[in-house]
This record gives structure tokens, sequence and C-alpha cells, in this order.
């Protein structure tokens, strides 16, 4: 804590909201807000675009939503700043050490191991599969009607799970045919709002492990969602050399792959993690329901993968607005590996008045980029930003959607830039003399 509190002297000092208190900083008004991405924003319309927020013991994270400091962020990413310690615990003790916990050569490797999985020739052949839960979830859905006393029936949220469980794991979880399931249920159970005990004894452990072991409601929801997740993992893995239909399936990739038990079950459990969380965004619209039915039916049979994903830009717009508006993530907690400068693109104001057009980051900064306020932003999206408008996909100009698409890549025309369908966003660069797919290459002879 000493280290930390010195090394926070040799930063930057910037300006940001009020201590809060002392043991706790503004970690409890976070927690408890229903939208903590709106409350980044109005931080950072009130501090500049990078800011300190009181944290635990009097220490301080680093908030910024400056567009070229986030750049510099993400190109350093799992090298230059590392996951916090606190944040590093909490997922080895849910998920385990798999792509979530890992960083650098090790975040790297589990990547390349895993790619096969997720490659456009996998994907396509799961397309089936997702077919075939929609056609359960309908077959369901049609028996309720048809039984109720009215005109309609309440139809609960269906999550992704069995679809999960399928395409991954050659497994049917059976949650969209009504029968219980023990993680929908575990994963059901975490989403309850935390008592005042859980929320002092979270923040607490942030600094303190030992605080990980009191045995608070929370705590044990996790643990049995932990244990729970464990032992599928170990059931799957038990099953990958007996049943060659796994072959293909991501449980049959990691068992080719010969890693260990352990980190097999870490990757298993961040795809039941992902795949469980859904959003109802569609129900709440008619209008964009029945015009995303119109174009899907246009093509008049189950589309293709290859129709999916170049032929129904009405969908393809959902879909990056639900990625806009419900980020996996809200925020990223990491620290900084070693000491660094973040450049800005606009000057800000630090705490003692100095304009700065960059800001010194001592190692073991924390720092927190806030994924959810800066992808609903008024500054970066407009008036419209806190609206689900699919239209911003289609016709209108590209605003800071370098955030969403690639946080490398500049637009050729600048913020005017249209923004089309994202398969075509980002063409491949051109080479000085390429006439067609014809490249000039430039030949020397390798010395042994």
């Amino acid at each position: 804590m000493l280290v930390r509190r010195y090394n926070r002297r040799r930063s930057t000092q910037l300006k940001g909201p009020s201590d809060g208190n002392f043991l706790f900083g503004m970690m409890p008004l976070l927690l408890d807000a229903p939208d903590s991405g709106a409350l980044y924003e109005e931080w950072a319309n009130v501090y500049g675009s990078v800011f300190a927020v009181p944290s635990i013991l009097g220490s301080k994270n680093v908030v910024f939503t400056d567009p070229k400091a986030i750049i510099h962020y993400y190109n350093k990413d799992t090298y230059g700043y590392v996951g916090a310690p606190p944040s590093k615990r909490h997922f080895d003790r849910l998920v385990g050490r798999g792509l979530v916990w890992a960083e650098g050569n090790s975040h790297k490797g589990q990547r390349r191991a895993l790619n096969p999985a997720f490659s456009n020739t996998s994907i396509k052949s799961l397309t089936p599969i997702f077919f075939d839960s929609a056609y359960k979830a309908k077959v369901m859905w049609d028996a309720m009607i048809e039984s109720s006393l009215s005109d309609g029936t309440v139809i609960e949220d269906q999550n992704c799970l069995d679809t999960i469980g399928l395409a991954g794991f050659n497994h049917d979880f059976t949650a969209l045919s009504g029968r219980p399931s023990a993680i929908a249920s575990a994963f059901d159970s975490t989403g309850s709002k935390p008592s005042l005990m859980d929320t002092v004894v979270l923040v607490l452990s942030m600094m303190l492990p030992i605080f990980d072991y009191i045995p608070t409601g929370r705590r044990e929801m996790l643990n049995n969602l932990a244990k729970i997740m464990k032992e599928i993992g170990d059931e799957f893995i038990a099953r990958t050399s007996a049943d060659s239909t796994l072959e293909k399936s991501v449980v049959g990739l990691l068992g080719a792959l010969s890693l260990t038990q352990r980190l097999s079950c870490a990757q298993i459990n961040v795809l039941l993690l992902g795949g469980y969380e859904t959003t109802s965004e569609l129900a709440r619209n008619s209008d964009m329901q029945s015009k995303l039915r119109e174009e899907i039916l246009r093509v008049g049979r189950d589309p293709t993968y290859e129709e999916l994903t170049t032929s129904l830009p009405f969908l393809d717009a959902f879909v990056c607005e639900v990625l806009r508006m419900y980020p996996a993530l809200g925020a990223q907690d990491r620290m900084a590996a070693e000491d660094d400068v973040l450049p800005l693109s606009a000057p800000i104001e630090t705490a003692n008045g100095e304009l700065v057009d960059s800001i010194f980051l001592s190692k073991g900064t924390t720092v927190k980029p806030p994924i959810q306020c800066m992808n609903r932003s008024l500054a970066f999206w407009g008036p419209d930003a806190k609206v689900f408008k699919l239209e911003r996909w289609l016709d209108d100009t590209a605003v800071l959607s370098v955030l969403v698409r690639s946080f490398t890549f500049e637009f050729p025309n600048g913020p005017e830039t249209k923004l089309g369908l994202h398969m075509h966003l980002l063409p491949r660069p051109k080479v000085e003399g390429e006439v067609g797919y014809r490249v000039p290459l430039l030949i020397r002879q390798h010395a042994q």
C-alpha cells in the first residue's frame, strides 16, 4: 500500500470526484449505481477526459475516455497493462486461469490454441445448431400460447445456454425444454442484488485477500457456481476421449491440444459465462421486430452462413448495436506493468491547474477504461447515444466507432466516413504498385 501511494505521487496529479471516505472511496457508489457508465460520463464532463476516482484505502483509479489514450492503452494490453491482483484472484477462483485470466505470452498462446475453434469454417459448421435452438424455442412458445386462456401469454427471456452447450460441447442443458438446470439456476442466483455485507466484504477483499474467505451469501453463490462449472467441465473432458462426435467441438479441440485438465476446464467456464447472458432489446420495439423479420423472410428459407454474414444488413446492424449498448464488460480494471505516458488528443487541466497533452502513469497505477460509458457517450455518439438505433450502422456517419471496430484503425475521411456493413468497413491496405491482386515483391538472397 505504501508503495502504491508513493507511485501515485509520481504519477500526474489528476482532477476527480471527492474522496467519499478513506476506507471505500467511491466504490460503494459505483457498485450500487444502476448504470456506472453514466457516472463515468458525468465525471468526464466535469473533470475532463482523464480523471482519478478514489478507491480503497485512499488509492485512486485513473479513468480515461480520450480516444488517443484508449488506442495507446489497447496497443499495450496484456503486456504493458496487466490484470489488477484483485480481479485476477476473483477470476481465478470463479473460472480458473483461462483466457480471461491470462495475459502476455500466456494470453497469446491460449488465443492461438483456441483460434481453430472460432475460424469461419468452424463457425459455419455450427450454424444448424442455432437454427435448431430457435425452432425448439418456437415449439415451446407455440405450446404456451395454445394452452393460454387469453389471446397471448407471458414468455420469460430465453437464455443461450442450450446453444452454447450443443455448439461447444455437444451437450443439451435442456434450458429451452423447461426442465430445471443446475447451471442455469446457479447463473440466475448471481444476478440478485448484493447485500450491504456482500458489498463491504467485496470491497475489503480487493485489498486484503483474507476477506475472500468470509462466508457471505454472495460468496456462497459464487462458490456454488464455480463448483457446478468445474463438475460440468470435468464431465465434458471425460467424455472427449470416448465420444468421436466431440472431435470438432470446442471441448474436443481442447482435448486434442493436450492442455492440463485445469486449463481446459477454465476455457470451458469462460465459454459458459460468455454464452449465458442475453438481452431482450428486440422485444421492446415491435417496428424493429417487423423490419428484421421481413428481411429474414425475404430469403425464403433458413439463411446460409454466407447470407447471414453478407446479405442481411438490418440483422448485422442489430448485432452491432447490441454490442454497443450492452458490452460484455462494462469497465476493465488493469494495472500498469511499467512506467508509461498516455498521449491525449486534446489537452486537459491537471489538479494543480497545469495544461498537459499527455499523462504520466507510474508502474502499479490502476487504470480503468469505462467501456460502457464510451459506448453510450453523448460526446462520442451524438444526442441519440442512449437510444438503441440501428440506422447509425446503416447510413449515419462514424463518430467514434473506431472504438468498436478496431483500436488501431483510422478512417480515411475522418468522422465523415460512411459506416456501411462492418465486414466491408476495413478494406485490405493497398501496396504501392499493386494492380488488382498482383503485388510487386522485393526479393533478396538470404545469406546462411
